[in-house]
């Protein structure tokens, strides 16, 4: 039988030791979250890079269609996300179409990259001058 006035040391710093437990997993579990915004961050940047291409490729004469397109996909990405982006293919007659591929970083732009490309398609109808 314990004494009125005696302290139990018996759990003492038992929540500290589960937190320390604990941390590994949550730090992996926060890392993979941020992987997860990154790769569907690089699904809209690649998309709008394709829209951005093929909306300049419309106006373009068709010899110049695929430096112009180029150009402008590449223009409104930052220096980190341009490493691994490659634009396949500007191009068409009535209908122009732009494929860009970005490859996803791992953890920060402009560091190394994991095996993971997005890739971003867009057309559009060839503007007629008259």
């Amino acid at each position: 039988m314990r004494r009125p006035g005696a302290v139990r040391r018996g759990d003492s710093g038992q929540v500290a030791i589960e937190f320390l437990g604990m941390t590994p997993l949550i730090i992996v579990t926060l890392v993979v979250l941020w992987q997860l915004v990154l790769v569907g961050y690089a699904y809209t940047l690649a998309g709008n890079a394709a829209d951005e291409g093929v909306r300049a490729a419309t106006a373009a004469p068709r010899g110049e269609r695929f430096g112009v397109c180029e150009q402008a996909a590449l223009k409104d990405l930052s220096a980190s996300w341009r490493g691994g982006t490659t634009v396949d293919q500007c191009g068409g007659t009535g209908f122009v179409t732009a494929d860009v591929s970005i490859r996803v970083p791992l953890l920060f732009p402009g560091a190394v990259s994991v095996p993971i490309t997005v890739h971003g398609h867009a057309g559009a109808v060839e503007e007629v001058k008259d």
